[in-house]
């Protein structure tokens, strides 16, 4: 028998979360160009606060001005956020949990938004990106660690490290191209470092009960499936996080690697030793019976992205209605002004194909 979405979930820190469903991180480009908090951000997200999510996270925030990853990027790299943050936090304790995830973009920081080269684990000739010396990588650490400790002092329940979709956390872990000299290169065990770094000075220098997430991905960007399974277990049977969200793309596809064929994303990873470790999955649950295909899969928790920018309320709406649809693509962009969203986000919502109408 899967698991009751709308039942309670019982992180191994920190509050426990009124239901299952998370607002998935996502880039909505709203905030100020200095990263601080625009009234437009802060009203989408405590919307889907008051909407009924569990946990509400934040887009993407990022922990050093030389990693900023878009325009209108949330902020958490200095004290000059850290009203707008305390506000956010404020506002989103309204509805469930809260969260900040914490990024890097690594190689794939567009140079005239960080006035110069982008930084990666490695010299990357396609996009320009210098390698970080092993001084710098330590840098990083500890500027996410004190992210994540900002992010405390704000308010909100906990962060989560976004290591996935070939931004920096994730160019270490590339199979591919990461074969520095270093601690922090070559086999998995050096490639994960500074990930495993991050986790344990973020336990040592936050409360007992501050929660710590992690993102994966479970392929592309360099990402052995066989390693990101691995990984997926061991952190989840660590003891040292709260929570483990995939970010699968499309839970219903097969992996790439035809060593995985016949299975769906979601069944590999719903099949990983968890240790107590609840596992969540984004991709493509976009309606109520997305929704229980996740659960009848085995997973702990979904992320929802699309169905909650067309609806604030997506979770109420299935709640009342487990076999609830979403609002028909693409939508006017006069739906998504009421939903929340700002001129700006809407502008980079008709980016999607067929979202958003003409």
């Amino acid at each position: 028998m899967s698991i009751d979405p709308f039942s309670p979930l019982v992180l191994p820190r920190g509050p426990v979360l009124p239901n299952r469903f998370v607002l998935a991180p996502l880039t909505n480009q709203q905030s100020h160009p200095d990263g601080t908090l625009s009234d437009q951000e802060y009203r989408w997200l405590t919307m889907r606060a008051e909407g009924g999510f569990g946990l509400t996270m934040t887009c993407a925030a990022h922990v050093l001005a030389s990693g900023q990853g878009f325009a209108g990027q949330l902020g958490i790299w200095s004290d000059m956020h850290f009203a707008g943050l305390t506000s956010l936090a404020a506002g989103l304790a309204r509805g469930g949990a809260s969260a900040v995830q914490l990024h890097h973009a690594g190689m794939r920081s567009p140079a005239d938004l960080i006035g110069g080269a982008p930084a990666c684990p490695w010299d990357d000739e396609e996009t320009g990106a210098r390698a970080l010396s092993t001084a710098a990588v330590e840098d990083i650490i500890e500027a996410f660690v004190v992210a994540g400790i900002r992010a405390e002092r704000a308010g909100f329940g906990g962060v989560e490290l976004h290591s996935a979709h070939g931004y920096l956390l994730g160019q270490f872990l590339d199979s591919e191209h990461n074969h520095r000299s270093d601690r922090f290169g070559g086999s998995f065990a050096n490639r994960r470092r500074v990930l495993d770094t991050i986790i344990d000075r973020l336990r040592e220098r936050t409360a007992p009960d501050f929660q710590i997430g992690v993102r994966l991905s479970p392929e592309r960007f360099g990402i052995d499936t066989a390693e990101a399974l691995e990984l997926a277990g061991s952190l989840m049977t660590s003891g040292r996080i709260d929570y483990l969200d995939m970010s699968l793309w499309d839970c219903w596809k097969e992996p790439l690697d035809p060593r995985f064929a016949g299975r769906p994303l979601i069944e590999w990873f719903a099949g990983v030793e968890r240790g107590g470790t609840p596992l969540g999955v984004a991709g493509k649950i976009m309606n109520g019976a997305d929704v229980r295909r996740a659960f009848e899969a085995g997973v702990d928790f979904t992320l929802i992205g699309r169905g909650a920018i067309l609806h604030h309320d997506f979770v109420r709406r299935v709640a009342a209605d487990r076999e609830f649809e979403p609002i028909a693509r693409p939508v006017a962009p006069t739906h998504l002004e009421a939903e929340g969203l700002s001129e700006g986000f809407i502008g980079y919502m008709k980016n999607w194909k067929g979202f958003v109408s003409a």
